[in-house]
């Protein structure tokens, strides 16, 4: 599911009317601001935010330079991509690192925020950044909480420090002393959640800001909760002076409110993203990237990113000698869907292209008819991968039958990677240029 689709889709058709017109009058840019407005609202942005962005919008559009240049409607669209990032950002904002580790991180939310499992996303991303992370269990209330964090720091490849149900405090004073003299160097405090926000849930989150020297208290919200993730927020705050936002399950929340009015309305950044479900699924959050993706101009630093982490440089150069040399093969085949498949899927790499983000719509990739293509082509033995052309009937039933496919779909397989061939037989003699995104 796109991030946004619903805004994204309804921003552009406002926008694209807007084009169409030439010279705008200040009449045109504030009917165009009142149907922004309504599609905040139907994004479940804050009414005050909504109200608040469409005035500076408005403002900055309606001057003699705007309304007197000759594309009015693209300075009208780059005053709404600033604003955006300042109503989300300005700039990402960095966790805060101890002069004297460990950093002390104190994660904090209501109880099926995704608050556990945060912990073991984050530990992998610090991992990354050459960090050395201990995890700490602090939920002693709910039911399996500190075996699931065990799970969870198992497949992070994190240590776990546990005391059982003594007083969470005393946990993490003597958390902090342990990663002290392990040399750990970021300690991550799994605490307590309820299902709503309670006195009892508050004072022990201060109480342990109070013994403990805290670097970092990230609230994980709910984006799916909408403007009830932004009062959460805004209570949070109030008592423990959080530091960042953390909001989980973005990637099932076409509409956005809350990541659109969250820091307008508790003063503190967002700081990181989830995603999806894996550990790997957590990103830094950057409002500049955020703005380009609700406004359909994609996200192409992000996805650099992800393809440098999918496939190292000694892989890429080997493809583009196998493209040059003209000896591509299924096996090559394979390893180009496998490495789409790192970088989040063909719908996930489309949404983060320039001009096609809003264009391919949820179910227009048949990521089920990428799998099948895999299928069919690990059911293939080397010499077939190598050499396709001694594919020929019998061998095409038995591919069929080992891949839970049809005749028909091997030959549309054969008949696309000879397609393939020819574009890269083309570019070896400087005929044609490779297709963007191949």
């Amino acid at each position: 599911m796109a991030l946004f689709a619903s805004l994204s889709e309804r921003l552009n058709h406002i926008f694209s009317k807007l084009t169409k017109r030439g010279r705008l009058t200040e009449l045109e840019i504030k009917t165009a601001m009142r149907e922004v407005r309504v599609a905040l609202l139907e994004a479940d942005v804050n009414v005050f935010v909504a109200k608040q962005f469409c005035a500076a919008v408005s403002e900055k559009a309606v001057g003699q330079q705007i309304l007197q240049s000759l594309n009015p409607a693209q300075q009208v669209i780059k005053i709404v991509n600033e604003e955006l990032i300042a109503l989300m950002g300005p700039a990402n904002a960095k966790l805060t690192v101890a002069s004297n580790p460990p950093t002390v991180i104190m994660m904090c939310g209501l109880q099926g925020a995704g608050k556990t499992t945060l912990c073991g996303k984050l530990a992998c991303l610090l991992k990354k950044g050459g960090k050395k992370p201990l995890l700490v269990a602090g939920d002693i209330y709910r039911p399996a909480a500190i075996n699931q964090l065990k799970v969870v720091g198992k497949n992070a490849g994190v240590e776990v420090f546990e005391k059982g149900t003594q007083d969470p405090v005393k946990t993490a004073k003597q958390a902090v002393e342990y990663a002290r003299s392990m040399g750990y160097d970021t300690v991550v405090l799994d605490t307590a959640g309820r299902l709503e926000i309670d006195e009892e849930l508050m004072r022990e989150l201060e109480r342990i800001k109070a013994a403990v020297e805290v670097h970092e208290i990230l609230l994980v919200v709910d984006s799916m909760m909408g403007q009830v993730a932004v009062n959460v927020a805004k209570t949070f705050n109030e008592r423990l002076e959080v530091t960042g936002i953390v909001l989980t399950k973005l990637d099932g929340d076409t509409r956005g409110g809350a990541c659109l009015s969250i820091k307008a309305v508790t003063g503190k950044p967002i700081k990181f993203i989830g995603v999806g479900e894996k550990l790997t699924d957590l990103e830094y959050f950057y409002p500049d990237r955020m703005a380009s993706r609700i406004l359909g101009m994609g996200d192409v630093l992000t996805l650099i990113e992800k393809a440098q982490e999918a496939v190292t440089e000694e892989q890429a150069k080997k493809m583009q000698k196998k493209m040059l040399e003209n000896s591509f093969t299924l096996e090559d085949f394979l390893t180009q869907f496998e490495s789409m498949k790192k970088m989040g899927g063909a719908q996930a790499l489309i949404s983060m292209m320039p001009g096609l983000g809003n264009k391919v719509k949820e179910g227009d990739i048949d990521e089920g008819r990428i799998e099948r293509t895999k299928a069919i082509i690990l059911s293939m033995t080397p010499k077939e991968r190598t050499d396709p052309s001694i594919i020929n009937s019998s061998r095409k039933k038995r591919i069929a039958a080992g891949s839970g496919t049809s005749v028909q779909e091997i030959n549309q397989l054969l008949k696309q990677f000879e397609q393939t061939k020819q574009l890269m037989k083309q570019l070896k003699g400087g005929k044609k240029r490779l297709p963007i995104g191949f």
